[in-house]
This record gives C-alpha cells, sequence and structure tokens, in this order.
C-alpha cells in the first residue's frame, strides 16, 4: 500500500471510476483549475466533453444534474463548499431525492454532489456549515463522511457505481493528510461503521472531521483508566444502527461528536436511536460533543472556541464513566 493524501485519494477514485465508465460527467464550480484539488488533470484526461467548469449558480447546477441523470449519466457534480447547497436546495429536496419513489421506480438519479465541510480555517460563516444534518431528513438521498484516504477513495468508488443521489462530504481542512490505500481496485460498502480503537468504558461515536478529534482525545482518557472505543462512523445514511448499538451495549456509555449545530444535529439522532433501542445497556445518558446555535465565527480564537475539540471530548466522556 502506498501513503496518499485524502485528497489525491478522492482524486483517484474519481480517475479511476471515469476511465472505467464512460457515462459518468463531471461538471462544477471551478472544476478545471480544482481549488480543492480533487479533480486536478480530470480535464486534460477526459475532455471538455465530460468535464465541465460552470458558472456559480447552484439552483441551476442541481438542476442539471437531475436532467443529465434522468438522461442516462452518472453525474459528479461539484459544489466546492457546503453551505452552497442550500442555494441548491430545490432541485435537490424535490426533485433528486423523490423522483426515484415518484416513477415506480423508473427512474434513477445517479448523482454524487461533491462538498467540502466544516471550519476550522477562519472561512467565516458561509463556507464553514456542516449541513448533514439536513440532509438527513431529507429521506432518498445517501450521506457518506469519510475521514480517512483509504474510506474516501473506496467510498466514492462505490457510490460512483450506486444508483442513488449522494452527498460525499469532504473533511474541510484535512486534504494534505496522508495514510495508507489499497493499491487494489476496492469498494467500501456504505452502512457500515469501522471501529478505529476497541475499548469497555466508553463509545465515542465520531462524525467525519472529529474523528482526528476523538483520536487525540485517547491519551487524556487512558492517563484518567478510561478505555474508550472510538467509532468512524463513515456513512450517516444509511446508518450502521446495529455497530453503533453493539458497540454500547457493551461499554454501557455513549459520546456523539458531530461538527454540526447541536439542535437536530446527526449526534441527537445518534442519541435517540441507542435510546430507543438500547436503553437497558446504558449505564449513564447519552452525551453530545457538538456546535453551539450560532453561526460560524470569522475570528479564529472565536472559532476555536465554539468547535468540538479533544479536551472537550475527553471531559464527556470522563464525565460519563465518573472521573
Amino acid at each position: 500500500m502506498a501513503k496518499k493524501r485524502y485528497i489525491q485519494a478522492i482524486n483517484d477514485a474519481l480517475t479511476e471510476e471515469m476511465a472505467r465508465d464512460p457515462k459518468i460527467i463531471l461538471f462544477g464550480e471551478d472544476v478545471e483549475i480544482s481549488m480543492f484539488g480533487d479533480t486536478l488533470g480530470l480535464l486534460e484526461r477526459f475532455g471538455p466533453g465530460r468535464i465541465r467548469n460552470t458558472p456559480i449558480c447552484e439552483a441551476t447546477l442541481t438542476g442539471m444534474a437531475v436532467g443529465a441523470a434522468a438522461s442516462g449519466y452518472r453525474v459528479v457534480l461539484h459544489m466546492m463548499f457546503s453551505n452552497f447547497i442550500y442555494t441548491g436546495f430545490d432541485a435537490i429536496a424535490n426533485q433528486m431525492a423523490k423522483l426515484r419513489l415518484m416513477t415506480g421506480g423508473q427512474m434513477s438519479m445517479p448523482i454524487t454532489i461533491l462538498a467540502g465541510y466544516g471550519g476550522g480555517r477562519s472561512s467565516a460563516a458561509q463556507h464553514s456549515d456542516t449541513p448533514h444534518p439536513l440532509l438527513m431528513n431529507l429521506g432518498g438521498v445517501n450521506v457518506v463522511v469519510p475521514a480517512s484516504p483509504a474510506d474516501a477513495k473506496g467510498l466514492l468508488k462505490t457510490v460512483l457505481r450506486g444508483k442513488n443521489p449522494t452527498f460525499f462530504l469532504e473533511a474541510g481542512g484535512r486534504g494534505a493528510e496522508t495514510a495508507e490505500v489499497p493499491d487494489e481496485d476496492y469498494t467500501i460498502p456504505l452502512g457500515k461503521v469501522s471501529v478505529l480503537r476497541p475499548g469497555r468504558d466508553v463509545t465515542v461515536v465520531a462524525i467525519g472531521t472529529m474523528v482526528k478529534h476523538a483520536l487525540a482525545a485517547i491519551p487524556e482518557l487512558e492517563a484518567k483508566g478510561i478505555d474508550p472505543e472510538v467509532i468512524d462512523i463513515r456513512t450517516l445514511v444509511p446508518l450502521d444502527e446495529d455497530g453503533i448499538i453493539a458497540s454500547v451495549q457493551k461499554t454501557g456509555r455513549l459520546v456523539v461528536v458531530d461538527e454540526a449545530r447541536d439542535r437536530c444535529s446527526a449526534a441527537s439522532h445518534i442519541c435517540a436511536v441507542v435510546a430507543d433501542k438500547a436503553f437497558s445497556a446504558l449505564k449513564a445518558p447519552p452525551k453530545r460533543v457538538t456546535v453551539p446555535n450560532v453561526a460560524m465565527p470569522y475570528a479564529p480564537a472565536s472559532e476555536k472556541n465554539v468547535l468540538p475539540n479533544p479536551a472537550k471530548i475527553a471531559a464527556a466522556a470522563a464525565a460519563l464513566v465518573g472521573r
């Protein structure tokens, strides 16, 4: 296995799948120059017939994606920042998420929407949201939140071969992080958590960018004699409820770390699922480590204050264990 950057792994998946399937087309904002690096070299490799730069008009882009998918193409739409999903939401919520049902299965929507999300880079309120709760609530779209290069590549290849509209959310600020990626062709199934560290005292479920912080909290917890189990959720829709519940039944405690705002967050939903289906296993109420219900500040010190971090995660876990 070779070590690759997170963003390079995504680029490799796009390149390999576009070479494998000539029906895949890609368009979006600045995809030709590739501001993030994930579409680097695709124009030169596949030409302007399959790679198209577009104006900054998300309502048009999402409508184009629906129309192209209905015409038999597999569409990759790059929206740059996840905040821009809001301005393209009509075609997403009223068409993309619903047409398969409304046509009795006659129409598929093989659309993959790429977007970077999250704070930590002083990109300010309109470029730093983590909007997966909004997408989870639609019904009819998948939501994928890979945290590692290997997962990013394997999950994206699965998504590009699927038939459902999927939001592939790229962890903000982690594009240059490196890790081993398998050399062979591989896919990773949706709806399967990854247990990164087995433990017995408390389950820490981390979402996307927060996986790094959850792992960084381990030394502080170990110093207090706490043995945490750390789980990377990998996909929010479909959600591996069985994997989460199995862990909680072992540890009896749950902390969910989510960069979304607290109200109606993915963390809230996961806590509700556990309370509903594994209540008898709980030794303490589940805890959420999230962002307050405010717009993301621009000032670095203020932004740092509202984001989850290893210290907050360790404090939440220690409080549940009583240490």
